[in-house]
């Protein structure tokens, strides 16, 4: 008797096989949300309309397992069952849905919200010493409410976030309303735009805002009172960068505009999300030395943020723009030139390991420092090709043909060919397809 192989589970994105979720299409959250800083204590109900894509009689979201749930309906019904293991929420239905149903699952739940442990280390919410913030990149979003955790999955959000008063809340969209009630203030927010819930923020702390000079684009910044001479100095490029990369990118691609927060806390790295950045009080010392950071998160509002990889595997179309966005910065405000930068890193991506595929690193090297500097040569080596006027209507293309939408790198390549008078297959052979490391100067 032989035995019969065990069915793999299916996954969406093999970088990260837990997360995403089969037989539905979200198309809106709605989140309200009361957090008390002092205990970090999460309490909230998600409001999540969705359409099924097949028969559907059980589904799944992603929710972190910190997290409890008091109460699940779908379609104003409680559920033949829910429960929660292993990084997922089980909702099994008494009814079969046909495809194409309209599903509205409303979640009641809470607890103490803490980071994923992940590959690359905690993502999501994090408590601060007098606040909180979410790092969501690239799974963090199932730390704090429940959802279709894939980059791949946009939907528009309304975020209903209550906390202590003295505390300014932060999140994604415009500002709708602020009620201020009993020792809490609730902040709304409403995000039109198709977003990927990694790119969802709450960002909670003793923050003054302040607008800045915005070249056509409206800027803010959130920070501690202290920080406010170095934000300044350190900070004072940001309408000039934005001015250069709409001229380079694009139209800005949201709009109510860019801001920028600055913890009370030290952060290891910047980190990008949907029309915000966040620094550490460590990035504005007043010493001008996160210049190249800062260019590099404005750069995500295009590449990553609005035209956002549909695989992971495709994350050079993020980090690599985002990185050559900062040589261009460079280029144009008196520093080195792209072409410099490009032979700078040429020399130390020389002497580093070549055993990274751009196109497609692996989880573990997802980001990996050699896929933002091969990314960014790549692009150069492109730029070089075509001509500086055929590359920036590229990019502008790119970003407007593409908008809030996602993409794999074959969609980038295609669209490079019609600036190309030639076949542009040798330099993707050379670049994105091969781990040794080409010259410069050549395809």
């Amino acid at each position: 008797m032989t035995r019969g192989k065990k069915k793999s589970t299916p996954v969406i994105d093999p970088y990260l096989p837990t997360s995403g979720n089969f037989g539905y299409r979200v198309s809106r959250y709605e989140l309200d949300i009361e957090y008390k800083v002092a205990i970090n204590r999460l309490t909230g109900t998600a409001t999540i309309t969705a359409v099924t894509l097949a028969s559907l009689r059980t589904f799944t979201l992603d929710l972190a397992d910190t997290l409890s749930v008091t109460k699940v309906t779908v379609n104003g019904a409680r559920p033949q069952q829910f429960r929660t293991s292993s990084g997922k929420l089980h909702i099994a239905l008494l009814d079969v849905l046909a495809p194409g149903a309209a599903m509205t699952i409303v979640v009641r739940y809470g607890g103490a919200p803490r980071p994923i442990r992940s590959l690359w280390g905690d993502v999501g919410f994090e408590e601060l010493n007098d606040g909180a913030l979410v790092a969501g990149q690239p799974n963090g979003a199932q730390s704090w409410f429940p959802c279709d955790d894939h980059p791949s999955a946009k939907a528009s959000f309304r975020l209903q976030i209550a906390a202590e008063s003295p505390y300014r809340v932060i999140a994604n969209g415009e500002l709708v309303s602020r009620r201020a009630r009993a020792g809490m203030t609730t902040w709304t927010y409403d995000l039109p735009e198709p977003t990927s819930t990694y790119l969802v923020t709450l960002q909670i702390g003793m923050y003054e805002r302040q607008r800045l000079a915005d070249n056509g684009v409206p800027i803010h910044a959130a920070l501690p009172d202290r920080l406010r001479d170095n934000f300044e100095h350190d900070f004072a490029a940001q309408p000039q960068m934005m001015k250069l990369f709409v001229t380079l990118f694009g139209d800005y691609p949201l709009s109510e505009g860019y801001t920028v927060v600055v913890t009370d806390d030290d952060l290891e790295i910047p980190l990008e999300a949907q029309g915000i950045s966040i620094f550490g009080a460590n990035h504005c010392d007043g010493r001008g030395r996160a210049e190249r950071l800062i260019a590099h998160e404005l750069a995500h509002q295009w590449f990553g943020n609005s035209v956002t990889a549909k695989r992971w595997r495709h994350i050079w179309l993020h980090e690599g723009f985002a990185c050559y966005a900062e040589w261009l910065w460079s280029e144009n405000s008196g520093g080195r030139s792209a072409d410099e930068w490009a032979r700078h890193y040429h020399q130390r991506l020389a002497n580093s390991p070549r055993d990274l595929l751009l196109a497609d690193p692996g989880p573990r090297d997802m980001f990996d420092d050699r896929v933002y500097k091969r990314g960014a040569m790549t692009l150069h080596v492109l730029r070089r090709h075509l001509g500086d006027g055929n590359f920036f209507a590229l990019l502008r293309d790119w970003t407007a043909r593409y908008r809030h939408s996602t993409v794999v790198t074959d969609d980038f390549t295609g669209l490079a060919s019609h600036y190309a008078d030639e076949s542009l297959r040798p330099l993707w052979d050379a670049w994105l397809y091969s781990p040794q490391l080409p010259d410069l100067d050549t395809p």
